[in-house]
């Protein structure tokens, strides 16, 4: 069915991944459904499935060692390093540093095609740099993310660890699917749980 989503509507009310926060920027309020009674925003669960499946196919337009994935917080990471050594793709984990894509002279240099990114934040230097270079930015925005220079968005809970775990696991499981290294969800060699960090962070 061409309406199919990725995985069941339940999955995705389960982990939260349409739960934003209590701030909406600009660029964001587009893809804001509604406001909940404590104030926080929810995003709309059949976009954010459209755009998990506009992502891969752009991320699938380029060879996996030239796409680079950047996470700096602890959920995050834990999910897209599994995403980058599933798929063969460049993985910055922390702060990235200034000039790494833009000074050949450094010796942790890359030239990455396109830059995945897990939270804009966060990870504003990678997207400075990539724009420096302009290369396509794909980026997972919350409803308080800056999202300038970001090409394709993402919206959705970018800091819940079940969130991050099942979008990193779909955007894996459908670029395999692309690039006709699988052939269905079946032959997918892994599970939601293998993307999810295994400490759990306490709240402030």
């Amino acid at each position: 069915m061409e309406n199919e989503m990725l995985t069941d509507q339940a999955e995705y009310l389960e982990v939260g991944i349409h739960i934003g926060t209590k701030t909406k920027t600009p660029g964001m309020k587009k893809f804001i459904y509604k406001v909940r009674e404590d104030g926080l925003y929810l995003l709309d669960v059949q976009t954010i499935d459209g755009r998990i499946r506009d992502a891969v196919k752009m991320l699938a337009a380029y060879n996996p060692e030239s796409i680079a994935v950047t996470a700096s917080r602890v959920y995050a990471t834990a999910a897209a390093a599994k995403f980058a050594e599933i798929i063969g793709a460049k993985f910055l984990q922390g702060r990235v540093m200034p000039g790494i894509m833009t000074n050949p002279n450094r010796k942790d240099f890359i030239e990455p095609s396109i830059i995945f990114v897990s939270d804009t934040r966060n990870e504003r230097q990678a997207i400075r740099e990539a724009s420096k270079i302009s290369i396509p930015v794909v980026a997972l925005s919350d409803t308080d993310n800056w999202v300038k220079f970001v090409d394709l968005i993402i919206p959705c809970n970018n800091r819940g660890r079940r969130s991050l775990a099942l979008i990193y696991f779909l955007v894996a499981r459908e670029f395999q699917k692309e690039k006709g290294i699988i052939k269905s969800n079946s032959e997918f060699n892994y599970n939601v749980s293998d993307f999810e960090a295994k400490v759990e962070m306490k709240a402030k």
